[in-house]
């Protein structure tokens, strides 16, 4: 097992270096980027090992690094100079690294960080012990992680200074531990804080609780990950015993009875569960499915409001692909859904139909006199935009919200060729500040009808948002040109 022991740079090549941060992260980035070039055939194995393990501890105390600029971006808000709302969507959308990773770095910094209190003053760590070690460059970002979800789950009841011996053991170990081995060292922590279980109470289990749907994979499944409270696991119990006994909600089998089994004739019943082949797994889940549909069927009663869509399946689809009963349809929500599938969701649903001009692909003109869209035209932006239309964000249409182009400001027409879909992390930046967004619907060229961003202040460096015009490419399929088709004007 190898240790990697911290040394920091000796004092002559420390006053060498710079200390405005800007410029020495340039000076970081030329030492990265000379280091790719050498050539390493000349090396010997040891030299390599050792150049291997030196970057490592340079990786980990650059951990360390990040987490004093995110907390010092947080601290200041210096997120909205760059267009972004949070520092969540900056790291995410504007540094590009996707929700995962800025998750990951927020909740490292949460927890090496020193933050500002209201009064001025610097804060110690929330994790010391973890602070340090990232420090030396001994551990990084997964250990810390790991740190962090084990001390999340330590019992409310258990004292604060066994709370920080714990704390400090976990990043004791960690310096010669994998986070994989943090992580069993962790349960065994647990188990001797609290061997029985009986310091845990209710607002553990609060605090524990969560339910999160995991992105598709490539068959378009997904996965549930939740940890449920005794309350919950005790209903979602009785609903399946209920829901999902032998011969009930069968999606194959169009005699089989929907609903409780208590509400059905027990002859149909018995007739079902003999045709019944289906694992309990497989039962349970289509028992969750009808419960699902049953609860949307009776809360779908769309009011005259915002017009809001969030609470409605809708779906956008192709003629083309209706007619061959084939592809890929989008919900709102921003979930697939293969045609067959579709076509038996749609059999209890109102439809609404989208027209589109058929050489241009221009959406319908539906002129509107007031301030809020409404429900026909957020259907028709579903219908062209998908989802958010600023560069590079994902959000689906569910998130987003009706938005002016570009006469935001005025309160111009509701028209459907004056409004266009934005997620309220892009919607609110658009304007003519430093760092905010301009943005049109293009009236001419091949992408007519759709929305255009530009920064208002545009940069030729760095990893931040486009450069020019551009063209949402996440929701439409379809690569950016490479040249502007509709420059503005100047």
């Amino acid at each position: 097992m190898t240790t990697i022991i911290a040394e920091p740079p000796s004092p002559d090549l420390d006053a060498l270096l710079p200390n405005d941060p800007v410029a020495l992260a340039a000076v970081a980035n030329a030492v990265a980027v000379k280091l790719a070039a050498l050539p390493l055939a000349a090396s010997t194995e040891g030299e390599l090992l050792t150049a291997a393990e030196s970057l490592e501890q340079a990786r980990r105390r650059f951990d360390a690094a990040d987490a004093a600029v995110l907390v010092e971006i947080s601290d200041r808000g210096a997120y909205r100079t760059a267009g972004y709302l949070s520092l969540h969507a900056y790291l995410s959308g504007g540094l590009r690294v996707g929700d995962g990773a800025a998750r990951r770095r927020r909740v490292a910094a949460a927890a090496i960080g020193r933050f500002t209190s209201m009064q001025g003053q610097t804060l110690s760590p929330r994790c010391p012990a973890t602070a340090d070690a990232v420090g030396d460059g001994a551990i990084g970002v997964d250990h810390v992680l790991e740190i962090d979800a084990v001390l999340t789950r330590i019992p409310a009841a258990v004292t604060t200074d066994v709370r920080e011996g714990a704390e400090a053991q976990l990043a004791a170990v960690a310096r010669t531990l994998t986070p994989a081995g943090v992580r069993t060292a962790g349960v065994r922590l647990l188990a001797h804080l609290d061997p029985d279980g009986q310091l845990t109470d209710d607002r553990d289990r609060r605090r524990l609780r969560g339910l999160a749907l995991m992105p598709q994979d490539r068959q378009l499944m997904s996965k549930l990950r939740t940890h449920l409270t005794p309350g919950l696991r005790a209903d979602l119990e009785i609903m399946l015993q209920s829901w999902a006994a032998p011969g009930m909600n069968n999606p194959d089998d169009p005699a089989s009875p929907t609903g409780a089994v208590e509400s059905a004739d027990p002859a149909v019943v018995a007739a079902a569960a003999e045709r019944d082949d289906r694992t309990p797994m497989q039962r349970n889940h289509d028992a969750l499915h009808a419960l699902l549909i049953l609860a949307r069927q009776q809360s779908n009663t769309p009011t005259s409001g915002s017009g809001s869509l969030r609470s409605e399946l809708v779906v956008t689809i192709t003629d083309a692909e209706l007619a061959a009963h084939a592809g890929i349809a989008l919900t709102a929500t921003g979930t697939r859904v293969p045609i067959g599938e579709l076509v038996r969701l749609a059999a209890a649903a109102t439809p609404h139909l989208a027209v589109f001009a058929h050489t241009t692909g221009e959406p319908l003109y539906l002129g509107r006199g007031r301030r809020l869209a409404s429900r026909a035209q957020r259907l028709m932006l579903f219908a062209r935009d998908r989802g958010c239309t600023a560069p590079g964000c994902a959000a689906p249409f569910a998130r987003t919200e009706a938005h002016h182009f570009p006469d935001w400001q005025d309160g111009g027409p509701t028209d459907i060729d004056h409004l266009g879909a934005a997620c309220g992390s892009h919607n609110r930046t658009v304007g003519t500040a430093p760092g905010q967004w301009e943005t049109r619907i293009a009236a001419t060229g091949p992408h007519t009808g759709r929305v255009h961003w530009r920064p208002t202040t545009p940069t030729t460096t760095g990893t931040g948002g486009p450069h020019r015009w551009q063209i949402n490419t996440i929701h439409h399929a379809e690569l950016l040109p490479t040249t502007d088709p509709d420059p503005p004007p100047g």
